[in-house]
């Protein structure tokens, strides 16, 4: 016994040893804030803002700092695409990062040869040049950012250019702070609900007779989620999902670059009439300008005393998708790897922290002031007969003007297209459209004139609206190359977590790719492994493209 003993101490301490001079520099990064578990992923980014990547020297002294496992604080770390882990014999990343999207519209517009462009022009030791997923700016299309400032119709000219002059740092677009809100009638319904003039089961009554309804993604109606999150015993939480990664969506990126308000008191009746004892935003990386525009409008909340410090707690995602799907946000929010839950429970009954919680998108939220003080009828007006309410559409791709258009639920792609977007663009003939985003399958123009809203006719054809991102394709374009760019974002974006998502998209996209003809059988047999055992809607829906492309597109095959 005394000799195994000895050989254990000869051995050393397991693991990598504690660099104190990193550690020192972790603790003055932290400052006094507290080493709570659900903090990790906020504290990552300190890290890797001040030093541009996360050693490994770093990570280990952040483990000690938290007390928490090495592998719990890596394994969180290598999951999300914004951070940048460096082990030990690796260089670090160059000092300047050039991120070009690369999702279905950018591809439209030309990505890849900026990609090349790009490529051929940088030193590598001085600018990294990666490719990005959808980074929410698909109107102006191709998108990239280059450091922290984000640019529109990029060229390699001009993005090479912005690196010589160190034009690199966010760049935040004139918006309505605070006090504008104010002084045009803002937080004057908030008070009337705190004073309790309008009480929440009046509130609920009114979002249910508007027809609002989730505008992310799932479409569940507003009112109802209130009424069933109240059901529940507190302490209740809320949760707003400002993580709108889905290709072809920038619609919330648009609200919140011009009135955050809006959203912000929406939130604030919401989390009042369920009850809740704090908001989470979760804001995705991507949009550096929107992240500093909360951060401003938060502290000015809580100086003019209409939010108690720390009530709106604001939480950076750090670049993957799957944090869309509510609950691997929370999952997230909690400083975890986003891993979506399995249901149920569902999260308004055990949501963050165990607690009944209340999750809304960006969108949903800035419709709720509008509606309590002009009235139910007014927005369900808005719709055309059955399909109550005003959307706002992400159009984008070969149309003449592109961008957030507001339109009535049950508008056709047709009509946004003729009416709200000046026609195709020049020289493009009209073949193709996404209805919502890359989940929301292809379908040929043939059917443009089918209303655009959840369930109906569109859900009989296999697609959905989802979070109203609306792409358009020409007769320039592939649709079998359309699909093999939404199949690789899926695989790109899967989480891991269960293998007929994790192994069936990557395996789609290589029979798409793969020369000769389509292995249709083995396509179809995916498709149905997909939809069936996948956890979350990111592996149920990869295939909907795929489905398209086989039944309307035989000519692109």
């Amino acid at each position: 016994m005394k000799v195994q003993e000895r050989r254990r101490r000869d051995r050393g301490p397991k693991g990598r040893p504690l660099d104190d001079s990193a550690l020192a520099e972790v603790q003055a990064l932290l400052g006094d804030q507290p080493r709570r578990r659900d903090l990790l992923i906020e504290f990552l980014h300190l890290i890797q803002d001040e030093y541009r990547c996360l050693s490994a020297r770093h990570l280990r002294a952040l483990a000690e700092e938290m007390r928490l496992a090495q592998a719990e604080v890596y394994e969180v770390a290598s999951f999300y695409d914004h951070f940048d882990v460096v082990k030990e014999d690796e260089p670090a990343p160059a000092p300047l990062t050039i991120r070009v999207c690369d999702s279905i519209s950018c591809m439209l517009a030309g990505a890849e040869t900026l990609l090349a462009e790009l490529a051929g022009s940088v030193d590598p030791a001085a600018i990294r040049v990666m490719r990005a997923p959808c980074v929410g700016r698909c109107a102006g299309a191709p998108a990239a950012r280059i450091g922290n400032r984000e640019v529109d119709k990029a060229t390699s000219q001009g993005l090479l250019a912005m690196a010589r002059a160190g034009d690199t740092k966010v760049v935040v677009p004139s918006y309505t702070a605070l006090e504008a809100y104010r002084a045009a009638g803002g937080y004057q319904l908030l008070r009337k609900v705190r004073d309790g003039a309008i009480a929440a089961e009046a509130l609920i009554a009114t979002l249910q007779d508007a027809g609002l309804r989730g505008l992310g993604g799932a479409g569940f109606p507003s009112g109802k989620k209130w009424e069933i999150v109240r059901t529940y015993p507190g302490p209740r939480l809320m949760s707003i999902n400002g993580d709108e990664g889905e290709p072809g969506t920038f619609k919330d990126r648009v609200y919140l670059e011009r009135d955050p308000h809006r959203t912000f008191e929406g939130a604030l009746i919401a989390a009042h009439a369920v009850e809740a004892e704090r908001v989470y935003f979760y804001m995705r990386d991507e949009y550096p300008a929107v992240l500093a525009i909360l951060r401003t409008e938060i502290a000015a909340l809580e100086a003019a005393g209409i939010t108690k410090p720390g009530f709106i707690e604001l939480r950076r995602g750090a670049g993957a998708y799957i944090c869309g799907e509510e609950s691997a946000m929370l999952e997230s929010i909690e400083g975890k790897r986003g891993l979506p839950r399995h249901r149920p429970p569902y999260i308004a009954e055990v949501g963050l922290f165990g607690r009944p919680t209340l999750n809304h998108n960006v969108e949903t939220l800035w419709w709720v002031r509008d509606i309590v003080e002009k009235g139910a009828k007014w927005f369900a007006d808005l719709g055309k007969p059955g399909h109550p309410g005003v959307r706002s559409w992400s159009v984008s791709g070969r149309v003449k003007e592109p961008g957030v258009k507001l339109a009535p639920a049950g508008v056709t792609v047709r009509e946004l297209i003729e009416q709200h977007c000046g026609g195709m663009a020049e020289g493009h003939e009209f073949k193709a459209f996404l209805p919502g985003g890359a989940s929301g399958g292809i379908l040929p123009a043939s059917m443009a004139d089918i209303p655009l809203d959840f369930g109906g006719e569109l859900a009989k054809q296999g697609a959905f609206v989802g979070s109203h991102a609306v792409v358009i394709f020409s007769d320039k374009d592939s649709a079998k190359a359309a699909t093999v760019n939404l199949l690789k974002f899926f695989s790109h974006e899967s989480c891991g977590q269960c293998t007929p998502c994790r192994e069936g998209t990557g395996k789609m996209v290589s029979l798409l790719e793969k020369a000769g003809a389509l292995d249709e059988p083995a396509l179809r047999d995916l498709e149905t492994v997909m939809r069936d055992s996948s956890i979350c809607g990111l592996g149920q829906a990869a295939p909907n493209p795929v489905n398209h492309l086989l039944v309307h597109f035989r000519e692109d095959i």
